[in-house]
């Protein structure tokens, strides 16, 4: 009998998408941050929540090519199906129905159709009780479950979840999110009402979902706050505003002779002046002498010199210049000496530091006063609080040698304690001490409530008074994992917020010289309490509907040999090659989650850091040299991609997200070596690519999107695994395949469509490549004509010039002007050119300079040759009564009236010449790819919103009619 053959429904994300809805939604959601689980603890590079409930839902429902019965659906009847599935990802998306039961029961429900319609076609299975059981949907896994987005969203979608990790911090988020809540739901709280609250009524509170479990987070977490200040409060003293202090400073009479609540202090690192006149006084090194920039209440930092040292006095209203850049003399380490301007270079601080002479100097303290700030000079006894405080335990692991990541070891700050005021240790070290002994609280308290006693832990699956006092405990423990964050000589203070700024504001631990330092114990920003609070409500947010009929599972496990995919459905966001070393970076948290946590997992905190030795990063420091690291990455991801073809519930596509940067395109073509390494551990593991989808999951207004190379989009990956017998074929029979091929899904992607949204050009070059790679993918092997395999690089270059053979159709043949334009561009851009090559280039294409000139798309004069910009086009242009109007023309038109005066004024144009300005949309497309390629950044931005605006510029078009006398009207 020969092996059965699962069949398996081509589902909607193998067909069609609605990318823009998706997209807004995701960049939407990167401006969310209360509420968000990303504030339960930070994790890199998380995909949004929009992405993956989106992805999730059209990788588990059946395209609507055939209706449930498996009967072909006529072509209308299934576009319409399309947009009615499509009508429902919109609305999931969308973050204000995160946690709306009618909307995620109606996609729960698609999902259930579409799998018993599987079960159906595949009654004849031998293992069809087991495999296709239509009560029971397939469970999912993602296997690189870093943040856990995929997984939260597939609990959410009604779906067991499993999550599986190398990295011990990523385990710990996603046991938090998708293990935790549904085995305690609807839990009365147990702990104490913190003593300062009302005692209110609570009996008749239904503490429905996890409220329960996040109030007795919030009552216990106070519990560990006030043990703290029993121990430690000592070293947190308040600020005495003296009568001496309030002759300088009369802002300070309301508060005279009170003793005012500290928020921050306010330090700067320091290094012996290198001038021998003042070499045995610090000098300080400050990037800003401003403490707050708010418009009307403007405070700064005042050096006093005088001949044998110096002071810091505050002021207040407008501050100098010169106060802005402190004693920073450039960017990075460039500084001067305040005692006598001497230059203080890079390497002399280097130097200083690695002998470990960098010291610390109190620059100003932040009090609270009514309702604002107050900024008070240091004092000496501010400082000895924290140069003599004893600490008891300290953080001996050392920094990752990463340089690219990792800045302060070069600075003599080799190890994780070095990144910590002796304060700052005392207090974190506190904190984790108190939380392991509340945790034992809670386990009585629990036992008093009537809480069975099972003596099973989380990590025994256990669901009774040791499990939850352990869940309670590491929620605590994430709370502290935020306060590590806030509360290290790494931490900024912002000047417009006037508060301090974590140290993760990117993928990095950066060198910082001025730092602000919070007061754990107080009330506002930088404290416990503020942090504690932020988490309780993230996390009812986030799960403020759980089920607990819908288990979720976290397990620690390599990807390379892991096993539990086993017949699930599998989605999934792998590490981006080099671009982020998540266990190098994870170690700041691990060594003090491991410090208040390893009695509860052993086996998850058995090593002093995180596991790195698999984890699949191309780190050339760790593996010896970027060939090293390149094959690591490729034969590790290989492998694990293998393990998951060959588990993976036959049903289903697998979907796979890849992140690009914003300039992985060169002149060949999109391409990078994280790419194609990425794309050939695909190939090699035996999958095969059924769609490319380009996800905009990144906020272009973040930091690390501000003039860096930064990750702007996601692609996801469609794959299936491989037929056993697939054919191997010629270079030429590819090539002929590509030809066909790629115009008619090009087609599809850059036009209005009923069956999908159209692709932006700035997506475009990414999501390209897909159909070739399909095509490419699905065969075992392309032979070269010397009989060798085609490589993926090689692939990839013949799939890019089949794009700009496409884009090349795409000018009418008559457009000369256009043809000239587009090759004069290619070589110049904007800039002035040689008239006599001009000439040559104008002669090949049958035309004159002069004539070009005339249509009206270039200046020519005085031997040189420039094409307008946008923005030199008349805004009195009328189509209608131009002789000549290229499709260059009508584009650039389109561009300047859109960016002056918004899309009507370009509707007054597509309606006016309809054809031309459809073909000037495509040539947006190929104009956007170009100045990519380039590295024109700013050049190309305006053909992406062109297009992103074209569905609406369309409509009004149409609104506006075609007929000539309306059009007349509108150019009068």
């Amino acid at each position: 009998m020969s092996e059965y053959k699962v069949k398996a429904p081509r589902k909607l994300i193998e067909v069609a998408l609605p990318l823009k809805e998706i997209n807004e939604a995701c960049v939407s959601e990167k401006t969310i941050r209360h509420g968000h689980p990303s504030s339960l603890h930070l994790y890199w590079a998380r995909r949004p929540l929009a992405a993956a409930r989106a992805i999730l839902f059209a990788q588990l429902v059946n395209d609507p090519e055939y209706d449930y019965e498996n009967k072909k659906r006529p072509v209308k009847e299934a576009k319409r199906e399309r947009v009615r599935l499509f009508s429902i990802i919109s609305d999931l998306v969308k973050w204000e129905n995160t946690n709306n039961i009618e909307i995620l029961k109606k996609a729960q429900e698609e999902i259930r159709k579409s799998w018993v319609a599987t079960c159906n076609l595949n009654k004849g299975h031998p293992q069809a009780s087991e495999l296709f059981n239509p009560e029971k949907i397939p469970a999912i896994h993602d296997p690189f479950a870093g943040g856990g987005s995929i997984p939260l969203e597939a609990q959410r979608l009604g779906l067991e979840a499993w999550a599986s990790d190398l990295n011990p911090v990523s385990v710990l988020i996603n046991k938090a999110m998708i293990e935790i809540p549904p085995k305690f739901v609807d839990k009365r709280p147990i702990g104490p009402i913190p003593i300062f609250e009302k005692q209110r009524e609570i009996e008749s509170f239904t503490w429905q979902g996890i409220t329960g479990l996040a109030e007795d987070v919030r009552r216990y977490g106070h519990l560990v706050r006030d043990e703290v200040v029993k121990r430690i409060g000592y070293l947190y003293p308040q600020y005495e505003v003296t009568s001496e202090l309030v002759q300088g400073r009369p802002d300070l009479k309301r508060y005279q002779g009170q003793k005012l609540p500290i928020i921050a202090w306010i330090w700067a690192r320091t290094v012996k002046s290198p001038d021998p006149r003042f070499h045995h006084i610090d000098i300080p090194l400050a990037s800003t002498f401003v403490l707050s920039s708010k418009s009307g209440k403007e405070a700064f930092i005042h050096p006093v010199v005088f001949d044998d040292g110096f002071r810091f006095d505050i002021k207040l209203g407008r501050y100098p210049s010169e106060a802005i850049n402190g004693t920073k003399l450039a960017r990075g380490a460039k500084f001067k000496c305040l005692m006598s301007n001497t230059p203080i270079d890079d390497k002399y601080i280097k130097s200083e530091g690695l002998a470990g002479r960098l010291g610390s100097k109190l620059m100003a303290v932040v009090a609270e006063g009514v309702n604002s700030r107050v900024y008070l000079p240091p004092t000496e006894e501010m400082e000895r609080y924290v140069i003599n405080t004893p600490t008891e335990w300290i953080p001996e692991q050392k920094i990752p040698g990463d340089l690219r990541a990792f800045w302060t070891p070069s600075y003599g700050l080799t190890h994780f304690h070095h990144l910590f005021t002796n304060r700052q240790l005392a207090a974190i070290t506190c904190f984790s001490d108190v939380i392991n002994d509340v945790r034992d609280k809670i386990f009585h308290d629990a036992i008093a409530a009537g809480w069975k006693d099972d003596n099973l832990g989380m990590e025994y699956g256990g669901t009774g008074a040791k499990a939850y006092s352990e869940a309670v405990g590491l929620c605590l423990s994430f709370a502290l994992s935020k306060l590590a964050d806030l509360s290290n000589s790494l931490c900024r203070w912002e000047n417009i917020a006037q508060c301090p700024r974590n140290l993760f504001g990117r993928q990095a631990i950066p060198m910082i010289w001025d730092y602000a330092e919070g007061n754990v114990i107080g009330s506002s920003s930088g404290s416990w309490l503020v942090i504690l609070d932020g988490f309780v409500k993230a996390y009812k947010s986030t799960f403020s509907n759980v089920a607990k009929h819908i288990p979720g599972a976290a397990l620690q496990a390599d990807a390379h040999n892991q096993n539990i995919s086993k017949n699930k459905i599998v989605s999934t966001d792998p590490p981006y090659y080099d671009n982020i070393g998540y266990a190098d970076l994870s170690d700041f948290f691990y060594i003090w989650l491991r410090r208040s946590l390893k009695p509860v997992f052993p086996n998850l905190f058995g090593t002093m850091s995180t596991p790195k030795n698999e984890e699949l990063v191309a780190s050339p420091y760790r593996h010896g040299g970027k060939k090293q690291s390149e094959d690591f990455f490729l034969n590790g991801m290989s492998q694990a991609l293998l393990n998951l073809s060959q588990q993976t519930n036959p049903s289903y596509p697998i979907t796979i997200y890849y992140a690009f940067k914003q300039s992985d395109s060169t002149k060949e073509g999109t391409s990078s070596t994280g790419w194609i390494t990425f794309l050939e551990a695909v190939i090699h593991s035996g999958l095969y690519i059924t769609g490319t989808w380009p996800i905009r999951t990144e906020n272009n207004s973040r930091m690390i999107g501000q003039g860096t190379n930064a990750l702007a989009s996601s692609i996801v990956l469609v794959c299936r695994k491989r037929d056993e017998e697939a054919a191997i074929i010629s270079r030429k029979d590819f090539l002929q395949e590509l030809k066909l091929s790629i115009p008619l899904e090009l087609d599809n992607m850059i036009n209005v469509s009923e069956a999908s949204s159209p692709i932006t050009p700035v997506d475009l070059a990414q999501s390209a490549i897909g159909p070739g790679m399909a095509i490419y993918s699905k065969y075992k092997a392309i032979l070269e004509s010397d009989g060798t395999y085609m490589s993926v690089h090689s692939a990839l270059i013949q799939i890019n010039k089949e794009i700009d053979n496409y884009f090349d159709t795409i000018i009418p043949k008559q457009d000369s002007e256009t043809r000239f334009c587009l090759a004069w561009f290619s070589e110049y851009g904007w800039k002035e050119g040689p008239f006599g090559e001009a000439e040559v280039l104008a002669k090949a294409k049958g035309l004159s300079v002069e004539g070009v000139r005339d249509s009206g798309v270039l200046i020519a004069g005085s031997g040189k040759v420039r094409l307008f910009r946008p923005a030199e086009y008349p805004s009195d242009w009328n189509p209608l009564k131009d002789d000549r109007t290229p499709v260059w023309e009508v584009l650039h038109q389109l561009i300047r009236a859109h960016q002056s005066s918004g899309e009507s004024a370009a509707a007054a144009i597509a309606s006016a010449v309809p054809e031309l300005a459809a073909t000037a949309r495509q040539l947006a497309f190929l104009l956007y790819t170009l100045c990519e390629r380039q590295g024109w950044a700013e050049d190309a931005r305006p053909y992406n919103d062109l297009v992103t605006a074209w569905l609406s510029i369309e409509k009004q078009a149409q609104k506006q009619g075609i007929k000539n006398e309306q059009i007349e009207a509108e150019f009068k």
